[in-house]
C-alpha cells in the first residue's frame, strides 16, 4: 500500500470513530491516530550492539456530552477495538463533571490550507548500510585522539509516520512525516580526569544530515576539550549559553507564557502581555510553515490553523501560547498552539561565536546544563553547569561542578547579544546567547 492510500485508510478509521460516537449520543467528538515504523542501529567498540525494527500505532478519542468530557485510547486499530474505545470514552464522559471550558475549537478556526511542507523523505537504508554508517561514525570518534578511552556507541535512527486528526465539525486531515538522526557519544581520559560528551545530527531528510565522519569527530573533539576541567570560586560574571543549550532559555520563556501555567497563576510572566520583558533588539517568532522544519505543521493538535507570528518584537511580549481550553479559561482566543510552538526562532545578531566571546571578554561559557532548578512562579533559576572559563575573549580552561543562578526575568532583560551560530537541530532555533551577569557558585 502506498503512502497516500495508507493516509486514506487511516482517515476512514477516524471517520468511523466520529460516526460511532455520534451514534452513542455524543454532542461532539475528536479523534487522533498515529501510525509509524522505524529502524534503530547502535554500534559500540567496533561491534553491532543493537538492531531494532519498530512499528507503532495508536488512537485516541475524546467525546463531549455537552460540557462533560471522556477520553480513551488504544493501540489496536481493528473495528472491534475501535468500537470498544469509543464506548469507553462515552462511558467515562457520563461520570465526568461539567467543565464549561471543554469542547472543540470554533469551526472558523480550523485549518483550511494545507501547503506541502516538504517533511516526508523516507530513508530506505538497509540494516547493513546503517551498521556501516554507525561503525564509521564511532571509528571517527575513537581514532580522533589517543585520550579517547571508551565509547557509549554511535546510533543511526530513521522513522516515518502518519498522523491523522478529525472532529465532528467536518475536519479530517492526515499527513506523513519523517525524522532521521545520527549520534555518537565517547569518553576521554587524561590522568585522573575522565569526561564524556556527544554530538548528533537530525533532519527530515537523510540528505540534510551531517556526515558520519563529522558527527563522530565533533563528539570526540568536544570530549577532549573538557578533559582536566576544574571548578571556579564563587563569583558574579557574564555568561554565554552556547547555541545548543541556549534553547533551554527560550523553552522556559515558552513555558512561562503558556496557557496552562497562566490560568493556574504559576508563571513569573503573569499579566506580562504588551510589557517589555527583553531588550529592544530581541525578536522571537514562530514559523510553522518552514520547509523541512522539525516543528512544521499546517494545524495544531486541535486542528486549528497555525500561522507565522511574533511572540516578542522590540523586546515586548506580543502574544501568549494558547490552546482552545487555556484560551477559554483566560477569556482569550486560541493562538493555534495546542501541542506547543512550532519552529521557534530568535533573530541572530551579526556576531559569530568568536566575536561573542570577544564581546564578553571575561566570563563563563556554558556548554552543558544539569538539573531542573527553575521556579516557574518566581522565575528563580539555579542549575548545575559545565563549560569553559574565558578571559580576554579566549577560552582558557574547562570548568565543571558549578551552579549558575539568577532570576529569569532579570536574565531575559540582561541579554546583551545573540550570535549568528544558529543551531538548526530542533524545534527551537537560536544562536549562542550572552547574558550580562549571573551568580556562579563553585568552590
Amino acid at each position: 500500500m502506498d503512502n497516500k492510500q495508507e493516509i486514506q485508510r487511516l482517515e476512514n478509521i477516524v471517520s468511523d470513530i466520529i460516526a460511532a460516537a455520534d451514534q452513542q449520543g455524543a454532542s461532539a467528538v475528536e479523534a487522533g491516530l498515529n501510525s509509524g515504523s522505524g529502524l534503530s542501529v547502535t554500534a559500540r567498540l567496533g561491534d553491532v550492539e543493537t538492531i531494532e525494527h519498530n512499528r507503532d500505532q495508536s488512537l485516541g478519542v475524546t467525546v463531549y456530552f455537552g460540557h462533560k468530557k471522556g477520553s480513551a485510547s488504544s493501540t489496536d486499530l481493528s473495528p472491534v477495538s475501535v468500537k470498544e474505545t469509543v464506548h469507553a470514552a462515552c462511558s467515562i464522559a457520563q461520570y465526568a463533571s461539567e467543565d464549561e471550558y471543554a469542547g472543540l475549537p470554533e469551526k472558523s478556526m480550523l485549518a483550511t490550507e494545507f501547503p506541502d511542507l516538504d517533511i516526508y523523505h523516507p530513508w530506505n537504508i538497509k540494516v547493513d548500510q546503517a551498521i556501516e554508517l554507525a561503525l564509521e561514525c564511532e571509528e571517527a570518534a575513537r581514532s580522533y585522539h589517543p585520550d579517547i578511552s571508551n565509547s557509549e556507541g554511535a546510533s543511526v535512527d530513521t522513522y516515518q509516520g502518519i498522523r491523522v486528526l478529525g472532529n465532528s465539525l467536518g475536519f479530517i486531515r492526515g499527513y506523513s512525516s519523517t525524522r532521521h538522526s545520527l549520534s555518537c557519544s565517547v569518553l576521554g581520559q587524561r590522568g585522573e580526569s575522565m569526561q564524556r560528551d556527544y554530538w548528533y545530527s537530525v533532519a527530515r531528510s537523510a540528505d540534510d544530515l551531517e556526515s558520519a565522519q563529522a558527527v563522530g569527530t565533533k563528539a570526540a573533539e568536544r570530549t577532549i576539550k573538557r578533559l582536566q576541567a576544574q571548578s571556579l570560586s564563587s563569583r558574579q560574571c557574564p555568561v554565554i549559553y552556547a547555541a545548543d543549550v541556549a534553547g533551554s532559555l527560550l523553552g522556559t520563556f515558552i513555558s512561562a507564557i503558556s496557557g496552562g501555567n497562566l490560568y493556574r497563576k504559576s508563571s513569573f510572566l503573569l499579566d506580562a502581555l504588551d510589557q517589555q520583558i527583553f531588550p529592544e533588539f530581541i525578536h522571537i517568532f514562530e514559523q510553522p510553515y518552514l520547509l523541512r522544519g522539525l516543528g512544521s505543521a499546517a494545524y495544531d493538535n486541535e486542528g486549528v490553523q497555525t500561522k507565522n507570528r511574533d511572540l516578542v518584537s522590540e523586546g515586548i511580549l506580543r502574544s501568549y501560547v494558547l490552546s482552545c481550553y487555556s484560551a477559554r479559561k483566560l477569556g482569550l482566543q486560541t493562538t493555534g498552539n495546542a501541542g506547543g510552538v512550532r519552529n521557534l526562532m530568535i533573530d541572530p545578531g551579526t556576531d559569530d561565536f568568536e566575536a561573542l566571546l570577544k564581546k564578553m571578554d571575561t566570563g563563563l561559557l556554558v556548554t552543558e546544563m544539569m538539573g531542573q532548578g527553575i521556579n516557574m512562579v518566581t522565575g528563580g533559576y539555579s542549575r548545575g553547569a559545565a563549560g569553559f572559563w574565558v578571559e580576554k575573549g579566549e577560552i582558557q580552561y574547562p570548568v565543571e561542578e558549578i551552579t549558575i543562578a539568577g532570576n529569569m526575568k532579570e536574565m531575559f532583560k540582561n541579554i546583551v547579544a545573540v550570535a549568528n551560530d544558529v543551531d538548526y537541530r530542533g524545534n527551537i532555533r537560536t544562536g549562542s546567547i550572552l547574558i550580562e551577569e549571573m551568580a556562579i557558585a563553585g568552590e
